[in-house]
């Protein structure tokens, strides 16, 4: 999933405690215009990707039927037990940034075994190589955009 924008209810923020200015505005936290690019080489790839929501919860249980539920309502499409902070702390520096989660299992009460760690990490194995080649897909996709917008380069000669 490309995190289009998220739910921070992990019930504190990075930024607690930063002297220097830690009112940084979210809005516009995820870039969007790496999406559709990145959507279009998935698809020539056969690799699942949608835009979506992304809801941090601590952990390190999984979601209760109800807590889904409840996410469901507040707009969330996955839930994270990381990235939110990683993405705000990046924005208070001054980085651009870009959110993609692999989803590795459905929520609680969706299906009708429980929830298994080993299966977790099952799919992830599983799931690697095509989300490697996201990962890899959307850096040079930065680079690419980096190289237009810097000037080009001078030597003294």
């Amino acid at each position: 999933m490309y995190v289009a924008d998220h739910l921070n209810l992990l019930g504190d923020n990075p930024l607690r405690g930063q002297t220097a200015d830690p009112f940084v505005d979210l809005s516009r936290l995820y870039d969007p215009s790496l999406f559709p690019p990145l959507l279009e080489y998935a698809g020539s790839r056969g690799i699942g990707l949608h835009r979506g929501i992304l809801a941090a919860l601590p952990g390190p249980s999984y979601e209760t039927p109800a807590e889904i539920r409840m996410l469901r309502l507040l707009g969330a499409d996955a839930v994270s037990m990381s990235t939110v902070p990683e993405a705000i702390m990046g924005k208070y520096l001054g980085m651009e940034v870009a959110g993609l989660s692999f989803i590795s299992n459905a929520a609680a009460g969706l299906e009708p075994s429980p929830l298994s760690h080993a299966e977790v990490l099952e799919a992830g194995r599983r799931g690697a190589e095509n989300f490697s080649s996201l990962v890899r897909r959307l850096l040079l996709q930065w680079r690419q955009g980096a190289d237009r917008e810097s000037p080009p380069h001078r030597h003294p000669g």
